[in-house]
């Protein structure tokens, strides 16, 4: 299986479709056989998906996802997590051991500008570093 966390520092990067980086992490039988950070070269928003895929990326861990890239990615047969905070590694290490604390019903709908220019939407998890579910 391999897994693919936004990825921004260490934590995880809360915007889906502006990610630049996602931790790759390569697990056999539950265990993290290897890991690498990988640039997306420029790919944003639907086409992360195809670049995901191309990857044989199975399941992705992420902050805020709008619908569009939630489709996109059920279209090429990903899994993923939403609405997830924190540090990568542990989110990682969560999930294998069944204790990933996510949000099924993660939203970024609101696309008429750009992020962290106050956009806030009360289905999204809280961003700690801004507090009451602000987040950049």
């Amino acid at each position: 299986m391999r897994i693919a966390i936004t990825y921004d520092e260490g934590q995880i990067f809360q915007h889906f479709g502006r990610t630049s980086h996602f931790k790759l992490f390569d697990v056999d039988h539950q265990v993290v056989k290897s890991s690498e950070v990988v640039d997306t070269a420029g790919h944003g928003h639907g086409a992360l998906a195809d670049f995901l895929k191309g990857l044989k990326v199975d399941l992705v861990i992420c902050g805020n996802i709008g619908p569009g890239a939630q489709e996109a990615l059920n279209n090429a047969g990903i899994d993923f997590y939403g609405g997830v905070t924190g540090s990568v590694d542990k989110a990682a290490e969560d999930f294998l051991a069944g204790q990933l604390a996510y949000n099924p019903n993660v939203c970024c709908s609101d696309h008429d500008h750009g992020h962290g220019q106050g956009h806030f939407c009360a289905n999204h998890q809280q961003d700690d570093r801004s507090g009451g579910g602000w987040h950049e």
